[in-house]
C-alpha cells in the first residue's frame, strides 16, 4: 500500500492556485444563479441517507481537483487495505477491521486482498460472540425481575451505546430503564444509585482490558453498593464486556463477552460493547443496525469516488480546513433523539484526527482536525446560532433532519422541519441592512443530511458514513487515525498527583500545580 501525504501531490498545488483564483471568493448564491442544476450536481443518495452539499463553497472544478488529490494520495489503496484487514494502525500493529463486525453471516462479502481463511476464522469468532451476546440480551429483556441496566464505561464504551440507545428510543420495547455512568466524578454514580434496587439491577462493566481506571473505580463502587444494600449474587447482577476474562472472574463476574484488538474503542458500538443497544431494541433491531452500517460500508468500498458520499464529505473537510482555514464544524441534528450525536462525533473525529504528526512521525506543515461542537435544533437556535449567522468566524454547519416523525403531536414536526430548512437557507442567503445590526453576510456554508426515518438501519448507515468520512480526511493528511496517544499523558500524571493530595508532597511540581494542590488541601 502506497500513501502520499496530500501536500506532496500535484493536486495540492493546483488546489492552492484554484483557491486563490476562485475558491476564496466563491459566493454560493451566485453559483446557484449561474447553474440551475447545482442542487442535483451537489446532492446524492447513499444508503438510507440523502445528502445536499450544494450550499457549500465548492464548484465542480474544485471537487474535481479534490478527487485528483484523493487518487494521488493513495486513498483507494488505503481504503482497500483497511477492508482487507491489513495492519494500517501501524503504531499499535493492529488491523482496523470494525467493518468485519458488520459483515453479515449469510453471504458475507469477501474483501479483496485478505486471506480467505483469515477472514473466515475472524468472521466465525465475530458471529459466535454476536450470537451469544444477543442471546443474553434477549434473556435479560425477558427477565421480569430486572428493571434497570447500568452501563459503566467511558469513551467509546459509553458514547456510542448511549448515543444509540437514545436515538432508538422509539424502538425500545424491553421495559428496562437504561442508565450510563462514565465520569470518575462520584456525583454521577451517586446520583443514580438511590433510584436502583440491587435485586432488580444489572451492571454492565465495559472495558476491553478491565483496567480502565475510571471504569474500574465506578465498577468497584457499584459492587460495594450492591453488597452493602444486601445484594448476594454478583454473577447474576454483573456482566463484563472485556477481553480480560480472568480479571472479570476475579471481580466475581462469570458472564463475559469479548472483542478483538482490531476493534478500536470509538468503533466498538458494533461489538459486544453494543450490548446496551441490543437490550434496548432487541436482537433483530441490533442486526438491523449492523445491516445499515454494512450497506454504507459497501457504498464506501465500491462506489466511484465522484459519487461516494463519505469521500465527498471527507474531501470537503480537507478543502475547508486546509484552504479556507475554517477551525470548527457545528453539528445540528434536528431530532431530539440524536441529542448525543455531537458528543459521539467529537470523539470519533477529534480523537481520530487530532494529530500533529504524520504516520512516519514527521510534524505536519498544515492543520488537521477541526473542532466539532453542537446541540440539537431548535435549542441551538436560541443559544449559539447568533454567532453562526453574524459572528466574525465562518463555521460550516452540518444539519441532520428526519422526514418522518414517530409521535402524533400535531404541528410539531412540520415546525421542526421548517426551522431546519429556514436556518440553512438563512445562512446561505443572508440579509442586507444599511444600519448594520440586522445585516447578515450570508454565504455561510452548510451540509444537509436527510433520513427518511430514524430506524436502527438508518442510524447504522449514518454512523458508518461519519466513520468513513473521518477515514478519508485522515488518509489524505497522512496520519494514523486509529491510535490515541494524546489520551494517555494526563492519566499518567494523575497517577503521580493523586497520592500527593494525601501527602502534600509538591516536590518536582511546577509552581501552578503545586499552588493548586496546596489550596485543595487547605
Amino acid at each position: 500500500m502506497a500513501r502520499t501525504r496530500c501536500d506532496r501531490t500535484p493536486a495540492w498545488a493546483q488546489l492552492q492556485a484554484a483557491y486563490q483564483a476562485t475558491g476564496q471568493a466563491l459566493d454560493v448564491r451566485e453559483a446557484f444563479q449561474a447553474d440551475a442544476q447545482r442542487f442535483s450536481r451537489f446532492s446524492q443518495e447513499a444508503p438510507y441517507v440523502f445528502a445536499d452539499l450544494s450550499k457549500n463553497r465548492i464548484d465542480a472544478a474544485t471537487e474535481g481537483l479534490l478527487l485528483d488529490l484523493a487518487r494521488q494520495s493513495g486513498l483507494l489503496e488505503h481504503r482497500d487495505a483497511m477492508f482487507a484487514g491489513q495492519k494500517i494502525n501501524h503504531t499499535e500493529q493492529r488491523e482496523v477491521w470494525h467493518v468485519l463486525l458488520r459483515n453479515p453471516p449469510v453471504a458475507p462479502v469477501q474483501y479483496a486482498g485478505a486471506a480467505p481463511e483469515f477472514i473466515a476464522s475472524e468472521q466465525a469468532k465475530v458471529h459466535t460472540t454476536l450470537d451469544a451476546m444477543l442471546a443474553y440480551a434477549e434473556t435479560l429483556r425477558a427477565d421480569k425481575v430486572i428493571t434497570d441496566v447500568v452501563n459503566i464505561g467511558i469513551g467509546g464504551s459509553d458514547l456510542g451505546p448511549q448515543m444509540a440507545v437514545l436515538a432508538l428510543d422509539a424502538f425500545a420495547d424491553s421495559g428496562k430503564r437504561l442508565h450510563f455512568v462514565s465520569n470518575v466524578d462520584g456525583h454521577e454514580l451517586a446520583a443514580k444509585l438511590p433510584h436502583l434496587k440491587p435485586e432488580s439491577t444489572v451492571f454492565l462493566i465495559a472495558s476491553k482490558t478491565f483496567t480502565t481506571i475510571e471504569t474500574m473505580t465506578n465498577a468497584a463502587s457499584a459492587k460495594a453498593w450492591f453488597l452493602t444494600q444486601g445484594g448476594t449474587d454478583i454473577a447474576r447482577h454483573f456482566a463484563a464486556l472485556t477481553t480480560n476474562v480472568a480479571a472479570a472472574n476475579a471481580f466475581g463476574i462469570t458472564t463475559t463477552f469479548g472483542f478483538w484488538d482490531w476493534v478500536g474503542g470509538r468503533y466498538s458500538m458494533w461489538s459486544a460493547i453494543g450490548l446496551p443497544i441490543a437490550i434496548a431494541v432487541g436482537a433483530q433491531g441490533f442486526r438491523e443496525l449492523l445491516a445499515g452500517a454494512h450497506a454504507m460500508d459497501e457504498h464506501f468500498r465500491t462506489a466511484p469516488l465522484e459519487s461516494n458520499l463519505p469521500v465527498r464529505l471527507g474531501l470537503l473537510d480537507v478543502w475547508y480546513r486546509n484552504f479556507h482555514h475554517f477551525t470548527s464544524r457545528s453539528i445540528a441534528p434536528y431530532h431530539s433523539a440524536l441529542r448525543r450525536l455531537p458528543a459521539y462525533l467529537q470523539q470519533l473525529e477529534m480523537e481520530s484526527n487530532g494529530k500533529r504528526v504524520d504516520a512516519s512521525g514527521e510534524a505536519l506543515p498544515f492543520d488537521t482536525c477541526p473542532v466539532l461542537w453542537g446541540e440539537p435544533g431548535t435549542n441551538g437556535q436560541h443559544a449559539y446560532f447568533q454567532m453562526l449567522h453574524q459572528g466574525t468566524d465562518v463555521v460550516p454547519v452540518e444539519f441532520i433532519a428526519v422526514k418522518k416523525a414517530r409521535h402524533d403531536l400535531k404541528g410539531h414536526h412540520p415546525m421542526l422541519l421548517a426551522n431546519v430548512l429556514a436556518q440553512a437557507q438563512a445562512l446561505m442567503q443572508g440579509k442586507s441592512d444599511v444600519g448594520g445590526h440586522k445585516h447578515f453576510t450570508g454565504n455561510r456554508p452548510s451540509t444537509f443530511l436527510l433520513l427518511d426515518d430514524l430506524t436502527p438501519a438508518s442510524l447504522g448507515a449514518l454512523i458508518a458514513l461519519q466513520e468513513h468520512r473521518v477515514f478519508v480526511s485522515g488518509s489524505l493528511w497522512g496520519i494514523n487515525s486509529f491510535d490515541q496517544w494524546g489520551v494517555e499523558l494526563g492519566k499518567v500524571l494523575a497517577k503521580d498527583i493523586e497520592p500527593r493530595l494525601a501527602s502534600g508532597d509538591v516536590s518536582g511540581l511546577d509552581g501552578s500545580t503545586a499552588g493548586l494542590l496546596a489550596r485543595l488541601r487547605s
